[in-house]
């Protein structure tokens, strides 16, 4: 998944390591973000916000109904929300919300909500398409060791 590699390039560069990439109806990828909280000191830098701003500035929101957010994580309640109002119609996702805690356990740098993206965007107006996790042992495994021994779970 190519959402992995930008959370790889995200950790590389001193950040959490988490990625995200949007792509059109024909799978074409359009856009990439990796997570910057650390080096843009910006706590609302995670990659699915960077990615649905960069998209609201580059794209309409009738054209981004039938874009995919790709991403290597399940969206918090904030990028949920970001992809709510950038339109975008469609999720997947590989690790959910209860696999990452299970990483970060209580680490400040990440303390997840324990609010799946499904109850968020079923509060909204729009017919958003959540796929994840995905059930996949390989990309599973992948994600994990690129955020084992980054976090501290006291």
């Amino acid at each position: 998944m190519e959402a992995t590699l930008e959370g790889r390039k995200a950790k590389e560069k001193g950040n959490h390591p988490f990625g995200a990439v949007l792509a059109d109806k024909e799978g074409h990828i359009l856009l990439r973000a990796g997570n910057t909280v650390t080096t843009e000191h910006n706590d609302c830098g995670h990659a699915e916000t960077n990615l649905m701003i960069a998209a609201s500035k580059t794209y309409s929101r009738e054209f981004l109904k039938d874009c995919t957010l790709y991403t290597s994580v399940e969206p918090c309640a904030m990028c949920s929300g970001a992809m709510y109002w950038t339109n975008v119609g469609r999720l997947v996702f590989a690790l959910s919300e209860h696999q990452l805690l299970e990483l970060t356990g209580d680490d400040p740098e990440n303390q997840t909500f324990d609010l799946p993206c499904r109850e968020v965007l079923s509060r909204g107006q729009k017919d958003i398409e959540v796929i994840g996790p995905v059930e996949s042992d390989e990309l599973v495994k992948e994600i994990v060791s690129d955020h084992k021994g980054f976090w501290n779970p006291n």
